[in-house]
């Protein structure tokens, strides 16, 4: 059984630690705030100019003036801070944000990531994708494991290599699918490594859908995987 997007966002959450200032991407890893530990002291920062973001509204209870960088109305905290994008980006770029939680269309086995276009398609631009990957201490990357077209082919999203435009070359840390996760030395020649599996999928079921090489170290010990 895949992992439900709630449950993919909950694994992600698991790499937040105390103290630290977050970024979340648009999709599956803005349930991310959903799962912050309770105690756990976390600030979610916005490329749009806001430190300190609180939870979704409830309904009837939305401030137009309030939202993030996805354009979803959210709430502000007692703590909450606001400022130009320049120095958002500032933020950004001179490496004070520790975490960026993102999706993907694409991910190689060496850590590149493809997440802002297809050729062909219109697009409104790159946003702040390539400035977090660039200047964030760690990626991590929250998707489905395969993309499934409209006439129902399902091509796999980890390659061997990207085929869609880069965000970036070698800024993925660890990939969190419906099926598993995966840890990437992106700076070594470590590659890809498949670290935890959800309940009830099988390794073999994942090579079938991963075309990238990947070692598996599910149980501490890693052993090459096809």
């Amino acid at each position: 059984m895949a992992w439900t997007r709630e449950q993919m966002a909950q694994r992600a959450a698991k790499e937040l630690r105390d103290g630290f200032y977050v970024n979340l991407g648009i999709g599956i890893p803005t349930l991310v705030s959903n799962y912050i530990p309770d105690g756990m002291s976390v600030q979610l920062q916005s490329e749009n100019g806001m430190l300190g973001m609180g939870p979704f509204p409830y309904e009837g209870e939305e401030d137009p003036d309030l939202i993030n960088a996805g354009k979803q109305t959210i709430t502000e905290l007692p703590t909450t801070s606001y400022f130009s994008s320049a120095d958002s980006f500032a933020m950004i770029r001179g490496g004070h944000i520790d975490l960026s939680i993102l999706g993907a269309m694409q991910v190689a086995e060496n850590g590149d990531l493809a997440n802002w276009m297809i050729p062909g398609k219109m697009v409104k631009g790159m946003g702040g994708a390539m400035d977090l990957v660039a200047g964030v201490k760690k990626v991590v990357v929250v998707m489905e494991h395969s993309a499934k077209a409209k006439d129902g082919s399902v091509s796999p999203k980890l390659l061997k290599s990207c085929d869609l435009p880069l965000t970036g070359a070698r800024v993925v840390d660890l990939v969190i699918t419906d099926l598993g996760v995966f840890s990437i030395d992106k700076a070594g020649s470590g590659g890809m490594t498949l670290i935890a599996l959800a309940e009830g999928v099988t390794e073999d079921a994942i090579r079938a859908q991963t075309e990238a090489a990947f070692k598996v170290a599910l149980d501490g010990s890693a052993r090459k995987a096809a």
